[in-house]
């Protein structure tokens, strides 16, 4: 049985398992793709993970805005098909930090995967 892991609210049942990813798959997909909108970000996330990953907006945006508040992230707006729409991106003197705490959470998934799956 495979379970989707969902970012839907804060009583959320997963949410022991997924505090803390959020902000490093949200640096992660802009380290990759350079600026995205929040849309933009849930669908690509849900795509990458074969749809096993759902970001809401309710936990997008509170995670986009204090990762802006932080520091790593600067947006802007722009006008498109005459709705203004409000791009992310790394901060280019944050990019070295960003990329430490991707690192971070990779290396820590890594690490889960040992002691869950040990070799041999």
């Amino acid at each position: 049985m495979h379970n989707k892991i969902r970012y839907t609210c804060p009583m959320n049942d997963h949410k022991e398992f997924l505090s803390g990813t959020l902000s490093g798959i949200i640096l992660g997909l802009l380290s990759q793709n350079g600026r995205m909108y929040g849309y933009e970000i849930c669908q690509q996330a849900k795509s990458l993970s074969a749809n096993e990953i759902e970001i809401t907006e309710g936990a997008l945006y509170p995670a986009l805005h204090r990762l802006e508040k932080k520091g790593l992230l600067t947006s802007t707006k722009e006008k498109v098909n005459g709705r203004t729409r409000k791009y992310y991106s790394i901060k280019q003197e944050s990019a070295q930090l960003a990329r430490d705490k991707i690192n971070a959470l990779i290396s820590f998934s890594q690490q889960l995967n040992n002691i869950l799956q040990p070799k041999g």
